[in-house]
């Protein structure tokens, strides 16, 4: 079955350089789309009377290049992997935390990296995280068959998966398929292994999803019945009463992510909306707004702790009993050896 161009179509609708929602002219957030939910900047709004105005991307990398060629923002929304390409190309300059209360509030685990604190301050702010793992329609996929990563590679389902347009995301699951859970310790032998199972389920895949609307878009037409997923395209879908289900324990496992803001240097607008927008992010309130809308955890354990022990399972951020590979920051080369040769692979060499 010929790959979707739907891909085209969401990456065209979503990452021009020029806002895609216009409002506060003195603040512009280059965010993820979907990213623009009025509860995780309520005291700003309150503060300003108007949102902040934002321009997407669907990517890590494709975010990473545009303000490398000079899109000018004020903050960017990169997860944890990529900040020390932003930190090696001057493109960032830190917090000042003195200016951000909920500071204090934030998990200690996600600034657990001198790529996000050091000696010269804190360069990263973390705030969301989640977790990438099999979505699926439970009334067509018996569940046996996604107890397993092969699923992705089952001829059984040729043509009918999806996998995400992100290198880092795709990668992370091959390693799992291939019994890899630290991509932070990878041979030769290890990434020539995931890259021969990458490209047997390159062969399944209908489309690579831009960005998790798309992904519950083309699950909800049906011709999709299997996709990596993070847990906002879940969420999407489960809205829309649609049948699906989350597996976070095939027996290889599934992975988590964390993501956070960076402090554009040079930045066009205000310094001060600026850490405005951020401690409306990092207060304990937004982390409801947060599940309810995407399905993602906060970074502010005050924040988690006003959750719900169902609300967290039914976002598919409880605790399993499975192999989890972290994406944590690893070797620049490393992702960069694996960037090229995803695109090799969606190109099918």
């Amino acid at each position: 079955m010929k790959k979707s161009s739907l891909l085209l179509a969401g990456v065209a609708a979503s990452v021009l350089a020029a806002p895609a929602l216009a409002a506060d002219k003195d603040l512009l957030v280059f965010d993820w789309a979907g990213f623009e939910v009025p509860g995780l900047f309520e005291t700003y709004k309150e503060k300003y009377g108007d949102s902040p105005t934002y321009a997407f991307y669907g990517d890590d990398d494709e975010a990473y290049q545009k303000v490398a060629s000079g899109f000018k923002a004020d903050v960017v929304h990169p997860c944890s992997q990529m900040v020390s390409k932003y930190r090696d190309a001057g493109l960032i300059e830190p917090w000042d935390v003195s200016k951000i209360p909920a500071f204090a509030d934030i998990d200690p685990k996600f600034l657990d990296s001198p790529i996000f604190k050091d000696e010269g301050g804190v360069w990263y702010l973390p705030t969301d995280w989640g977790v990438t793992a099999i979505a699926y329609n439970p009334e067509q996929v018996p569940a046996e068959d996604v107890a397993t990563l092969q699923v992705f590679v089952n001829p059984k389902y040729k043509g009918r998966t999806s996998l995400p347009n992100s290198s880092d995301d795709v990668w992370a699951l091959a390693y799992l398929a291939t019994g890899v859970t630290d991509w932070t310790k990878v041979t030769d032998e290890q990434f020539k292994a995931a890259a021969d199972w990458l490209r047997k389920a390159n062969e399944n895949v209908q489309s690579y999803w831009a960005d998790p609307s798309e992904m519950s878009q083309i699950m909800a037409s049906g011709e999709v019945l299997v996709a990596w997923s993070w847990n906002d395209g879940v969420a999407y879908l489960k809205a829309d009463n649609y049948p699906v289900a989350f597996q976070r324990e095939a027996k290889e496992g599934s992975s988590t992510w964390f993501c956070g803001y960076v402090n554009m240097k040079d930045a066009p607008g205000s310094e001060e909306k600026a850490y405005d927008f951020m401690n409306s992010w990092l207060r304990p309130e937004a982390a409801q707004p947060l599940i309810d809308e995407i399905g993602y955890g906060h970074s502010n354990t005050k924040g988690m702790a006003l959750l719900s022990e169902e609300q967290k399972l039914d976002a598919g951020l409880g605790p399993i009993n499975a192999p989890i590979l972290a994406q944590v920051p690893n070797d620049p080369k490393l992702r960069e050896k694996q960037l090229a040769e995803f695109e090799k692979i969606k190109a099918g060499y």
